[in-house]
């Protein structure tokens, strides 16, 4: 999911916007050019990702200040008392404005490190989302070991030892709300809108190295674009959500991702798909699709086991096709798909839980909770972009 990947959208403007270059107004951006801007976002000085290089944890789950991107990103399928469903997408998004070695010494104010953070709890009925921006080096974000940390001002990522897992997160929101309908584009009404989350995260399984051992291309012709990729999918939460005043207890399964990188995409990448879900029979499968105008699409996964096992997807191997669209804002979202991993006997019929998940972020994307029927049942989380 990164670097080719929908979550780096909103940094092209946010880089800008916060490293002072001119230009770089959000309608100076429109969303049709967000790939053309990542797929020249690469700069001499930042660290390139190379294949071999073994990742090395505790270290690898802090942050990498000498590569432009990375990112901490949760979500989870959550249930309450009553059965109904909670969905929750948390993401801290760290951005370099500069390589290390043009800014060694840039402390405070100058610090070249900027951090952006995304939440959004969604019901059957109704969305939640909000989205803050800070600086490095004035204590306002970051990212901290011993014990594990992560925060963007009261929203927190707070772990027990070196690891981030058992931790709390807790984030919360509140402002006035504009309700739109996504058929029609058009301000139905006004009113206060509130959110916040108190949640307990452990693991019950072992981390997955996407790729090869965690070096995982973006490009099946270009080495040099990639990210270092790994996944804790095998997440139990408890804990409770505040929406609009009410306060629920809460509890479900999520996924945990982290990548990071220097260069984004290649040119005729034009966006992404990216599935995560949780089978019944214990597996989770996460499946992953560049669309480009020079090729088919280039297909990549992995099939993981709570006790450690874990068989990376090639292309040839995994197919996602889209069945069946809805129309949001303006743009056709693919909001069904079937996904099929043949040797695995994986044959699978995923539909979106809510189909308005346009989230209205600088740059929208799509993402939300899924669920799957066919061969396997299930539920996890879907991402599209550039649609």
């Amino acid at each position: 999911m990164l670097l080719a990947d929908a979550r780096f959208k909103p940094l092209v403007f946010v880089l800008c916007l916060l490293s002072g270059v001119s230009g770089c107004e959000p309608t100076s951006v429109p969303e049709n050019r967000a790939a053309d801007i990542l797929s020249q976002q690469s700069q001499a000085g930042f660290e390139q990702v190379l294949p071999g290089q073994p990742l090395v944890f505790p270290r690898d789950h802090l942050s990498h200040p000498g590569f432009r991107t990375e990112w901490w990103y949760l979500t989870a399928n959550l249930e309450t008392a009553k059965g109904q469903w909670i969905a929750v997408q948390w993401t801290l998004f760290r951005i370099a404005t500069q390589p290390l070695s043009g800014s060694e010494g840039a402390t405070g104010w100058q610090d070249t490190q900027r951090f952006m953070a995304h939440a959004v709890l969604t019901t059957e009925k109704k969305r939640w989302q909000a989205e803050r921006f800070a600086r490095g080096g004035i204590g306002q974000a970051g990212v901290e070991g011993e014990p594990y940390r992560l925060w963007l001002d009261n929203w927190r990522w707070q772990g027990l030892e070196s690891s981030p897992f058992p931790a709390t997160l807790t984030f919360s929101d509140s402002h006035s709300d504009a309700h739109t309908d996504a058929h029609t584009n058009s301000d139905t009404s006004m009113s206060d809108s509130s959110m916040a989350a108190t949640l307990n995260i452990r693991s019950y399984g072992n981390l997955v190295r996407q790729g090869e051992a965690g070096y995982s291309q973006k490009d099946p012709k270009d080495p040099r674009l990639a990210s270092y990729y790994y996944s804790m999918p095998f997440l139990l939460l408890d804990g409770v959500v505040t929406l609009d005043g009410e306060t629920i207890a809460v509890k479900g399964e999520g996924w945990f991702d982290r990548e990071w990188s220097s260069q984004a995409m290649s040119e005729h990448q034009t966006g992404w798909d990216w599935f995560s879900l949780h089978l019944d029979d214990g597996r989770a499968l996460m499946l992953y699709q560049l669309r480009s105008t020079q090729h088919v699409p280039f297909a990549f996964g992995s099939l993981s086991w709570p006790d450690g096992r874990s068989i990376a997807l090639s292309s040839d191997e995994a197919s996602l096709t889209p069945i069946a669209t809805s129309t949001l804002s303006g743009r056709e979202i693919p909001t069904r798909w079937h996904l099929q991993v043949p040797a695995q006997q994986i044959d699978l019929d995923v539909q979106a839980q809510r189909e308005d998940q346009l989230l209205p972020f600088l740059f929208p994307y799509w993402e939300g909770p899924v669920t799957a029927s066919g061969s396997h049942n299930g539920q996890g989380f879907m991402e599209l972009t550039g649609y």
